[in-house]
């Protein structure tokens, strides 16, 4: 397998990585967000990964309900719960240098039937029963 990494340094950038993958006959994306490309540009890089029928997962659950194939990352809810009860510590009292650094520790799987079944691609029984919410 040949791994291809395309960097997107702007909106303009998405479809030129998106046809650079088409032409070098891409099997799949890995859709990693850093900085602001992915600020309102979520459709379109789903849309894309949909017209050039590559499957492609995303770090964030928001892709897949706008569209994508699927998404493993941390879930936001969750570090959202956590970051309150920093909150909670430091305006009683707490000094913030003195709280540990915490890693995430609750992920999610999704998967978008819909969108499989647009770029004819069969998501396996066992890989389905693993998926923390599935949309049809």
């Amino acid at each position: 397998m040949k791994l291809q990494y395309l960097e997107v340094r702007g909106p303009k950038d998405i479809e030129t990585a998106f046809r650079a993958g088409s032409k070098e006959r891409a099997e799949a994306v890995l859709y990693l967000v850093a900085g602001l490309v992915d600020a309102g540009h979520r459709t379109e890089i789903t849309e894309l990964a949909v017209k050039s029928r590559l499957p492609a997962i995303y770090q964030s659950r928001r892709y897949v309900e706008d569209g994508g194939l699927m998404s493993y990352g941390v879930n936001i809810a969750d570090l959202d719960r956590r970051a309150a009860t920093y909150v909670d510590k430091i305006l009683k009292g707490r000094t913030p240098a003195d709280l540990p650094v915490e890693q995430p520790t609750k992920f999610e799987f999704v998967i978008n039937l819909k969108t499989a079944k647009q770029i004819g691609l069969t998501i396996p029984p066992n890989v389905l029963a693993r998926a923390d919410r599935v949309i049809k």
